[in-house]
């Protein structure tokens, strides 16, 4: 390819990704983010008291294995059904070693009551697999190799990733993508536009801000019959506001 023409399209490329970055910029709230920001400390210590399942799990020792296999059983799971399995699973077994030498069907009965478990089951032996063939049962450090593995997309990679490596990541699940929408920081349809955004634009504690919005999803921004009345962010909330005008 000629020089020029190698020139023009990377100088194009770059035009496009800051206008890319610039969109970004504009789908999001800078100045609600902050207000919010303000009360990061309160949400906590109401969703801490209100005992959210992510701080449960959070004060358990767990594995990187168990980090992964468990994010991946949790999409599209109820938080209590996702623990309850993970202990029934990883009371059977240690590592990939273990997991790989399982019957599908014994898998199935342990996980039973998450969603999807029998094709849940099948990803258990499949990742399994993978990891002690080509990754020596270390789970890799990036997002996108991670999103290699069957049942694995780009939202339980980055959250992995985060939890295992404390990469600065948002890896935004249902709770997070369903407040940051209600209280219009952002106003996205789908979680992976949400973790673009979010991702662009929140520079630093991107772990421990996830951390705050999944807890308070979990215990008092419910997806069904939230608890608006409680809710620290009701003043700010398009959900709530309705309910107070």
């Amino acid at each position: 390819m000629h020089k020029s023409m190698n020139k023009f399209i990377v100088v194009k490329y770059i035009k496009l990704n800051n206008i890319n970055c610039f969109l970004m910029t504009l789908l999001f709230d800078n100045d609600k983010f902050l207000k919010i920001s303000r009360k990061f400390i309160k949400m906590e210590k109401l969703s801490r008291k209100r005992n959210a399942p992510v701080y449960t799990f959070e004060n358990k020792t767990h594995t990187p294995f168990e980090i992964l296999i468990g994010t991946m059983l949790s999409a599209r799971t109820k938080d209590e059904m996702t623990i309850k399995a993970m202990n029934n699973l990883f009371g059977r077994v240690q590592g990939p070693e273990d997991l790989v030498k399982m019957k599908l069907n014994e898998i199935e009965k342990l996980i039973y009551g998450v969603g999807f478990y029998k094709n849940k089951a099948k990803y258990c032996k499949e990742i399994s697999k993978i990891l002690i063939e080509k990754y020596n049962s270390k789970i890799p450090k990036t997002s996108e190799e991670l999103q290699k593995f069957p049942g694995i997309g780009i939202k339980t990679a980055n959250i992995v990733i985060q939890r295992i490596y404390g990469k600065e990541i948002i890896g935004v699940d249902t709770h997070v993508h369903k407040i940051f929408n209600r209280i219009g920081i952002v106003n996205t349809k789908y979680p992976e536009k949400t973790s673009a955004i979010l991702n662009e634009n929140i520079k630093k504690n991107k772990g421990e801000i996830n951390k705050i919005f999944v807890a308070y999803g979990q215990t008092i921004c419910k997806p069904k019959n939230p608890l608006c009345n409680e809710c620290i962010l009701k003043t700010e909330c398009n959900y709530a506001k309705p309910l107070y005008n």
